[in-house]
């Protein structure tokens, strides 16, 4: 009993440091800007260098975070870190609302091996960017959900969104907003048009394939797919927009719950 004891008061302290140690890290990184990440390192050495400007999110144009979030998480603004919506899409659930049944077949029906593709939110994403090493191994994923619930509980989401536009891979070798703004156009992130914004996050799913500077028909039409949803989405950075889209999502989810129960 006392051998059993002493491996679990050893365990115990493993985990209260890493909650010390992690939590510090990612405060900290709440007030400091990220010095680097794994994935610049990585392209540093294939690039011989890469292109990386910090800016302020309230320096940027309003166009670049709110075309991020209308491509790449439009509940951003109301989810915390995770996206059921995104999750059920990713793997195929056509069920109203969330259903932990329907989701635990459909895992199970899932091929080994397959990426969920779709699932990450940008809270996910950011996580990821900054705290941990490319790759899919399933502890990655663990400790991606871990940075994810703890940024989230740390930092303000307007803070998140900033983080990501300066650390995210928007071309070969360029990383955040501001220098793909000087790499694809020759100006500022705080000088960007709705339709550069929106270019520039069509690179986002494949940053070393697509590239603004000399965009393709595929990125230009994806552009135009981007300019929608952002009309659709609305200005969510302000409070009043805010409101009224939970309040529109909130109704969404209410009568699609009711819709299955109908169906049960």
């Amino acid at each position: 009993m006392q051998v059993l004891a002493s491996i679990f008061r050893h365990i115990g302290a493993i985990l209260f440091w890493w909650i010390v140690i992690t939590a510090s890290w990612a405060a900290l990184l709440g007030l400091a800007e990220p010095p680097v990440t794994f994935v610049m390192i990585e392209q540093a050495g294939e690039q011989g260098g890469i292109r990386r400007s910090n800016e302020r999110l309230e320096e940027m144009a309003r166009a670049m975070p709110l075309a991020v979030i209308s491509s790449e998480d439009q509940r951003f603004m109301t989810h915390s870190g995770f996206s059921t919506e995104q999750i059920k899409r990713s793997l195929g659930m056509k069920e109203p609302g969330f259903s932990w049944p329907e989701f635990i077949q459909s895992l199970w029906k899932k091929k080994p091996g397959k990426r969920v593709k779709g699932a990450s939110t940008i809270s996910q994403q950011t996580a990821k960017n900054v705290f941990l090493w490319p790759g899919r191994s399933k502890l990655r994923k663990v400790l991606e959900a871990w940075f994810t619930v703890l940024i989230e509980s740390l930092w303000t989401k307007e803070r998140i969104l900033e983080v990501y536009l300066n650390v995210a891979e928007m071309g070969k070798g360029v990383f955040g907003a501001e220098a793909a703004a000087q790499q694809c156009f020759g100006t500022s992130s705080k000088k960007l048009t709705a339709a550069q914004a929106a270019l520039i996050t069509t690179t986002l799913p494949a940053p070393r394939r697509f590239n603004c500077s000399a965009p393709s028909g595929y990125l230009l039409s994806r552009r135009q797919w981007v300019l929608r949803q952002m009309r659709n989405v609305g200005d969510v950075l302000d409070p009043e927009v805010l409101a009224r889209r939970k309040a529109k999502l909130e109704e969404e989810e209410r009568r699609a719950s009711l819709r299955r129960k109908r169906n049960k």
